[in-house]
């Protein structure tokens, strides 16, 4: 599943072609996402120029310049967002289709029709889907004194803890299990059994993780490419995610397997306590 840095990634890689750009027409070739396709998405769209798009949390925004409202976007499991040319033939995947003034198509690509686009009327913050997300992890508002606070009396293991989007957003299973091995913590010990200092550890260890994610266009495990098309480097740098029985980086000795949360984890017992 695209995570925050692919997320990330894709807003800046598109951000240039579609920036200040008139819609000129609306394709949509699959209503049937995760979420229905709006029958007025056209009708909404054409003429309308699109804002700097946003990001938060693992949705994009695109807001309108002229217009109230916004689209909001979420990529699902295999989604991805590229700029295309018109006239370029789409391919099986391609669902939907903004045609900009520019000759570019921002075009929506999805095998497994997971994600979605969805349209926002009014305050966004209160939309059901955004109004309780927790603080960005790349923001002054994670700490780890806020991690410590709000694991206080928790028995859950601190992975799935940090995967929590109302403690934080974005710290999905790949970079929770890196950021964790980076801070030296073990995935299974119960995220109230924590201590300050440690938190204020691994906060730090996942805004490092996140920001260097970012830096190599995101972690490409099966279908994530950026908006032009490229693939994320950040696989080749991954300490323990997807390396079960493997010798670990720092130590050698063979990573472990556990399940938390119903989420596969990998850890290294000798350097993880």
């Amino acid at each position: 599943m695209p995570e925050l840095p692919e997320v990330e990634t894709t807003r800046r890689g598109i951000a240039p072609y579609i920036q200040g750009q008139e819609i000129t027409e609306v394709r949509v070739r699959h209503t049937r996402l995760r979420v229905p396709v709006p029958a007025d998405l056209a009708e909404r769209l054409i003429g309308a120029r699109l804002d700097t798009p946003r990001r938060r949390a693992k949705y994009l925004l695109l807001p309108l310049v002229d217009a109230p409202g916004t689209l909001l976007w979420h990529l699902g499991m295999s989604g991805s967002l590229r700029i295309a040319r018109v006239g370029d033939t789409p391919k099986k995947h391609d669902h939907v289709d903004l045609v900009l003034a520019s000759g570019d198509v921002l075009r929506y690509h999805d095998p497994r029709r997971f994600g979605f686009v969805d349209w926002l009327d009014g305050d966004e913050s209160r939309d059901s889907r955004l109004a309780h997300l927790g603080p960005e992890p790349l923001s002054e508002g994670f700490t780890g004194e806020r991690l410590y606070q709000r694991s206080r009396g928790r028995r859950m293991a601190v992975k799935p803890f940090l995967m929590d989007s109302r403690v934080v957003v974005g710290v999905g299973n790949i970079y929770a299990a890196e950021a964790l091995f980076m801070a030296g913590i073990d995935p299974r010990r119960e995220a109230g059994r924590i201590s300050r200092v440690r938190y204020q550890r691994l906060a730090g260890a996942a805004r490092d993780v996140l920001a260097a994610a970012i830096t190599q266009g995101g972690t490409t495990l099966r279908d994530f490419v950026s908006g032009q098309g490229e693939p994320g480097y950040f696989a080749q740098r991954l300490n323990v995610y997807g390396r079960r029985g493997e010798p670990c980086r720092r130590c050698g000795a063979r990573l472990k397997h556990v399940v938390l949360g119903q989420r596969a984890s990998v850890y290294c017992p000798a350097c993880q306590r």
